[in-house]
């Protein structure tokens, strides 16, 4: 049996009728918490000062991988937190919960990363992670303009039906769940396992 990659998503399928109110105006309802995730989520203000925490810590870590073998314990807790805020807001705007995303709790989004031994990481890699993850990127963005139509099919199921179609569901974890996996790798650089091809656990 192969091992589960250290990066773990999932989203509790909602087997209930859905807000058809909040479903209908779902882009302008998530507006404020929009808002505070482009605030910690990194971004800058119109004089070009940064007006945001940051976004997910990446250079640092490399670093820190490159040059001391040591990943500070810290600096992966803000990325598991902060990857775990932006996915459940992600999972809000895909209708998948239609609750509000809190900014501390993980509700309906269980995301996990392995907090990784940085001395059996190899201290090079993280230079070219990037690079090899490209074809994941591509993947990702055919996979991601169809989970944006497939929202839109599943908007209309829930607006006439008040249910999600599951079918959907499982198509739009998966691709969360691909491009969480990919994040892990390239950015978050918490572990050196190249991420599987693929929407299943």
């Amino acid at each position: 049996m192969i091992d589960p990659y250290p990066a773990t998503f999932s989203v509790d399928y909602p087997d209930r009728f859905l807000d058809k109110l909040t479903t209908f105006f779902r882009l302008f309802v998530a507006v404020p918490i929009l808002v505070v995730v482009a605030t910690v989520g990194g971004g800058s203000s119109d004089n070009g000062r940064n007006a945001a925490a940051g976004g997910l810590l990446v250079a640092g870590p490399l670093l820190m991988i490159l040059f001391r073998r040591k990943y500070p314990r810290w600096w992966f807790d803000w990325n598991l937190e902060l990857s775990r805020f932006a996915f459940r807001v992600a999972a809000y705007l895909a209708l998948m919960d239609d609750r509000y995303p809190a900014t501390d709790d993980q509700q309906s989004v269980h995301l996990g990363l392995l907090y990784p031994d940085a001395s059996r990481l190899n201290r090079w890699l993280p230079l070219v992670k990037w690079f090899l993850a490209i074809p994941h990127f591509v993947a990702l963005v055919f996979l991601g303009i169809a989970a944006f139509f497939a929202t839109i099919v599943a908007w209309l199921s829930i607006l006439f039906t008040g249910r999600y179609p599951r079918a959907i569901f499982t198509f739009n974890e998966g691709v969360m769940r691909w491009g969480l996996r990919v994040t892990a790798y390239a950015l978050v650089l918490s572990t050196d396992r190249y991420p599987p091809f693929r929407l299943s656990p």
